[in-house]
């Protein structure tokens, strides 16, 4: 039973993500005025483009045609090892914020390589440049889990949500850090504004769709559906880390229902929050990304820093 539990978790993520998506253009377009395309607008995207043939170039080695299936498994390997809508699962122990950053960096890796791949121009640059942006993110996201592991004393994300529920609502400034941290990176992680756009094609600011402008059909559907669960990741990390309130801690009907309607209710007003700094804010400049993110860094390590100086003692 809770194996099948752990299983029905991770089809929620693959099933829920593009909805995630299509609710985050949803708001978008109402506070732009525009007229927005429905809920399930992605589903249809990802229908159509799974229906297409596949076109690969001639210089494409097998290693491209390979890519979307690593990239989308190990997506979907990383949403099995965290918690949605209960904790206390067989994945339970595997759900450490080491594999799940390696599983981040593996679909990393072989899309960069991917992108090179075929020896376009677009492609080597949205290489470089995604390689350059995690490199930078991926620490900042480290030392803003790390706070909250600190805490708990383990890196267990199952075990470390278990621990902040146990404790109750209780003021940390670590947290507030490490809140503001991993918010950062989770925008800069999915490509979203103000470091990406993901709904233009210029050449001059593409970073995600450089590295994919080559693929077609199944293939991009595949890699579509993965960056979106990408984003239902963050969302769901942010949302079950620091406000864990709901989750299901048994595995009966009645606290399954309410960890599903709780992590709903999060994930809806975190696309809410997106949608709202999306439309305030513009796209910047490449070169200031590395100062975005390591202002993520920062806030990352002062959360560490307040948690010894605070916290340490007790």
């Amino acid at each position: 039973m809770n194996w099948l539990i752990a299983f029905l978790q991770t089809a929620l993520f693959i099933i829920l993500a593009p909805l995630l998506a299509g609710w985050v253009k949803y708001c978008k377009c109402y506070l732009q005025n525009r007229k927005a395309p429905s809920l399930l607008q992605p589903y249809r995207d990802l229908l159509k483009l799974i229906r297409k043939q596949p076109i690969v170039a001639k210089p494409a080695s097998w290693l491209f045609i390979v890519t979307p299936y690593i990239v989308f498994s190990a997506t979907a390997l990383a949403a099995s090892v965290i918690p949605l809508i209960a904790v206390n699962l067989p994945t339970a122990a595997s759900a450490d914020v080491i594999v799940l950053v390696g599983f981040f960096a593996l679909g990393r890796f072989f899309q960069a390589l991917a992108g090179m791949d075929i020896g376009t121009a677009f492609g080597g640059m949205g290489s470089s440049r995604e390689m350059t942006i995690s490199s930078l993110a991926e620490p900042a996201m480290l030392m803003a889990v790390f706070t909250l592991t600190m805490t708990a004393s383990t890196t267990n994300l199952s075990f470390a949500i278990e621990h902040v529920l146990e404790q109750g609502l209780v003021l940390r400034p670590s947290f507030i850090f490490a809140l503001a941290a991993l918010a950062l990176v989770a925008i800069a992680e999915t490509g979203r504004i103000p470091v990406d756009n993901p709904a233009t094609h210029l050449e001059l600011t593409m970073i995600h769709e450089a590295m994919i402008l080559e693929y077609s059909g199944r293939h991009l559907a595949l890699i579509e559906w993965a960056s979106m669960l990408k984003l239902m990741l963050y969302g769901v990390l942010i949302a079950n880390i620091f406000f864990p309130w709901g989750i299901a801690e048994s595995f009966s009907l009645t606290a399954l229902g309410y960890g599903l309607l709780a992590i709903v209710g999060k994930l809806a007003l975190l696309a809410v929050l997106l949608a709202l700094s999306e439309t305030l804010f513009a796209k910047m400049r490449l070169f200031r990304v590395q100062e975005y993110l390591s202002f993520a860094y920062l806030l990352g390590l002062l959360g560490m820093l307040s948690h010894i100086i605070l916290e340490g003692t007790r």
